[in-house]
């Protein structure tokens, strides 16, 4: 069985540490935080004997097949380059770092040492939006030329996450880094970037509402639309939904998962909800699935010594286009990203 270590026992660990329990040949042995109270919370909770509050002491007393890291963007850095030094495999949480310089240092770290390195950007990992990527796969619609993704809630995120309200930056790189690397992921890599950014919660720092035009280095055009400031009645959260047009037909990612496939003939429906796991529970059960189903690839990855496809390396694409975003937004400018 691989070995893994869990660094962070915060508000998202639990859906990590659930998930890790149901993998095949593969589980957390060693957890750490800073928190002595919360560490012996967790593991209690999940039945885990080696607590730390120090990683660089987990990682020199525990043999770890890769360490799984579930903390705050600001100490990113230093964990990565931590168990780079020691030789093992690392899954980072997103934003993986505040810059590109850090994350491409981050990157640099574990190429250097030859460990493997992936960054647990799950959203692309949904069942629903598989679903609808596989019917593009399959040629049903053509070759896409528009498609929108909408994330767009007044769920109280905050009161969970009180945070995010305190950062200068926020749904963008909160929630908009997810969305654009499923633009990524289902329309291919993007040229052009255009972004305008709203606050409309007056109590908060940072933005909370985000609209980009992504023009894609194929030709299409898609719109990433964010929003944490919609009051809506028949609350969604945290459903995405997606339209891509193509040239011979249509596929939307509707509400409560519905998958709609339209072409010159017929219109088919179906149900893409995402299973609910025994330990989910509702409303984030799209998100809980989509933790167990990047784990499961990380595993395959790390038998086959093969780069996930949420790697460090890939992800640096997608940080590109968040730090597009912001610059776009405080200059009013559509900039050129590099689509390599």
């Amino acid at each position: 069985m691989l070995r893994g270590g869990l660094i962070g026992c915060g508000f998202f660990a639990a859906n990590q540490l659930h998930a890790w329990r149901d993998q095949d040949g593969a589980g957390i042995v060693a957890i750490c935080d800073t928190d002595p109270a919360r560490l012996g919370a967790t593991g209690d909770a999940f039945g885990i004997a080696a607590r730390y509050t120090d990683a660089a002491a987990m990682l020199a007393a525990e043999r770890l097949d890769f360490v799984d890291i579930a903390t705050t963007p600001p100490s990113h850095r230093a964990l990565v380059e931590l168990a780079a030094r020691h030789g093992v495999p690392v899954i980072c949480q997103k934003p993986l770092a505040a810059t590109l310089a850090d994350a491409a240092a981050m990157v640099a770290a574990c190429d250097a040492a030859g460990v493997a390195m992936m960054v647990h950007e799950n959203f692309r990992w949904q069942a629903p939006i598989r679903a609808l990527k596989a019917v593009i796969d399959d040629g049903r619609i053509g070759t896409p030329f528009f498609a929108r993704f909408a994330f767009r809630s007044g769920f109280d995120v905050y009161a969970a996450q009180p945070y995010l309200a305190e950062g200068d930056r926020f749904i963008i790189e909160d929630l908009g880094i997810h969305i654009l690397d499923v633009a990524r992921f289902v329309m291919g890599e993007a040229a052009t970037l255009t972004c305008r950014t709203q606050r409309v919660n007056p109590a908060i720092r940072g933005e909370d509402v985000a609209t980009i035009l992504l023009g894609h280095a194929s030709g299409a055009t898609s719109v990433v639309d964010c929003s944490y400031a919609t009051p809506i009645h028949d609350e969604l959260f945290p459903q995405t939904l997606i339209e891509v047009d193509g040239d011979r037909g249509r596929v939307r990612l509707g509400a409560d998962y519905r998958l709609t496939i339209e072409d010159r003939t017929r219109i088919e429906e179906r149900d893409a909800s995402p299973p609910l796991l025994p330990w989910a529970e509702r409303p984030w059960h799209g998100i809980q699935e989509s933790v167990a189903a990047i784990q499961h690839h990380w595993v395959e990855c790390l038998r086959a010594g093969r780069a996930p496809d949420t790697s460090g390396c890939d992800n640096l694409r997608t940080l590109g286009l968040v730090d597009a975003a912001y610059r776009s937004a405080a200059t009013g400018r559509t900039l050129d990203v590099d689509p390599r």
